[in-house]
């Protein structure tokens, strides 16, 4: 595999820590010390999904840490499904903030990321100070809202066929990825996903046992339980959603705010699901903005 140049920009940090029982790879920008950010990438991103809000967030006064979740990129990638239980990739959350020291901290996550905000907010209400989501339902009201309608139940039949074993790597990862490639343009406006950008994604999915790490955390979804009441949401919250979205629709947003004690949704028009991409001026604002009425 060739090692393409470094992402990493002028203040940008890069380490290991050890998290989970793993090692995770971790970029971090900012004065340590300064109120804590911790970013949550989604499927199939890694850390650099962030690259346009880690140096606005750091000038805006926060230490900002940036993992490579568990299965993605440079950090470690175990292969048994059970790695990646809801409970565990909440606790790495965590765990990752008391690496850096902090007894509390803000949680930004998108897609995959915020499916596991959400779980930290409702699991560790007390370590939040605020939280923002981006086009990712809470856990417990995923599988019910596709229950209820026909249309996001066609918008998730991923996820089904993610259930398969052996079958999804080699429909995704064939043909240099060509599934993974394909989904990513396909699912973002014109322009958005950028040949260069592509070539970053390839390096990442191409670490030995990342694409069923990644992968692995759909197939964790059969240990959810279906039946219940759904976990209340305590931090404040705010919930930015794409108006565009191909995968998720809004009613899945709408039912994610009822579950919170303190939430705001918002929907960001002209955006697809990548809108921490293709609008990162706005998201940038709304998610300093939304840290900073909090101090």
């Amino acid at each position: 595999m060739t090692q393409l140049t470094t992402l990493l920009e002028p203040g940008w940090r890069e380490t290991k820590r050890a998290i989970g029982g793993l090692s995770l790879h971790v970029v971090e920008a900012g004065e340590v010390g300064r109120p804590l950010i911790i970013l949550l990438h989604g499927f199939p991103e890694f850390w650099w999904a962030w690259r346009h809000q880690i140096t606005p967030l750091a000038e805006a006064g926060y230490h900002v840490v940036v993992p490579d979740m568990r299965g993605y990129n440079k950090s470690d990638a175990p292969q048994e499904v059970s790695a990646y239980h809801i409970d565990r990739l909440a606790r790495d959350v965590v765990e990752l903030a008391d690496a850096f020291g902090a007894e509390r901290f803000h949680l930004v996550g998108h897609d995959w990321g915020a499916v596991i905000g959400w779980w930290v907010a409702a699991s560790f209400p007390e370590r939040l100070e605020r939280v923002v989501l981006m086009d990712g339902p809470h856990p417990d009201v995923w599988a019910r809202q596709a229950l209820r309608h026909s249309t996001q139940a066609l918008r998730s039949t991923y996820v089904a066929f993610f259930q398969l074993p052996f079958v999804p790597e080699a429909s995704l990862g064939s043909f240099d990825f060509k599934g993974l490639r394909t989904m990513l343009e396909g699912s973002a406006h014109p322009g958005t996903i950028e040949t260069r950008t592509l070539d970053h994604y390839v390096e990442a999915w191409s670490h030995s046992g990342s694409l069923t790490g990644m992968l692995n955390y759909y197939r964790a979804l059969r240990e959810r339980p279906t039946s219940g009441e759904p976990a209340r949401v305590a931090p404040a919250t705010l919930i930015l959603w794409a108006g565009d979205d191909s995968f998720l629709e809004r009613h899945v947003a709408k039912a994610g705010l009822a579950l919170c004690d303190d939430g705001l949704l918002e929907f960001v028009d002209g955006a697809s699901h990548w809108l921490h991409i293709e609008k990162p001026d706005l998201v940038n604002q709304r998610i300093i903005s939304f840290f900073d009425e909090g101090r």
